[in-house]
């Protein structure tokens, strides 16, 4: 009985090795893509970084004013003035239609219905 509960016991011992053995390297390779993972984020980041960059740099307030001069005869942009703007409550915003869902297709009868004879 006893050499029974001793290869059982290594057995499981064996079992439970593999289990491990396996679980290591599953969680090596899950660790490896975090780090690729964190190494493209931060990739993307610098990029994003760079294209922020470059927008601030081409939106510039002189650039665009020349850009603007240097384009008036085909655009016609004027400088922007205070007076052009005004508040949220001047605003005409359109009245919203009330909803006719559940009547869409349908048909309405009016007027007596006569019997056929």
């Amino acid at each position: 009985m006893r050499s029974l509960f001793y290869v059982i016991s290594a057995l499981a011992v064996m079992a439970l090795a593999f289990w491990a053995y396996q679980e290591n390297y599953r969680t090596q390779k899950v660790a490896k893509e975090v780090r690729q993972l964190q190494s493209q984020i931060a990739r993307e980041r610098e990029a994003l970084a760079v294209l922020n960059a470059e927008w601030a740099y081409l939106n510039r307030p002189d650039r665009l004013r020349e850009l603007a001069d240097i384009n008036f005869d085909r655009l016609g942009l004027l400088p922007l003035m205070p007076d052009q703007f005004g508040r949220v409550d001047q605003v005409a915003f359109p009245v919203p239609e009330p909803e006719l869902s559940g009547f869409i297709d349908s048909v309405e009868v009016s007027g007596d219905l006569e019997e056929p004879q």
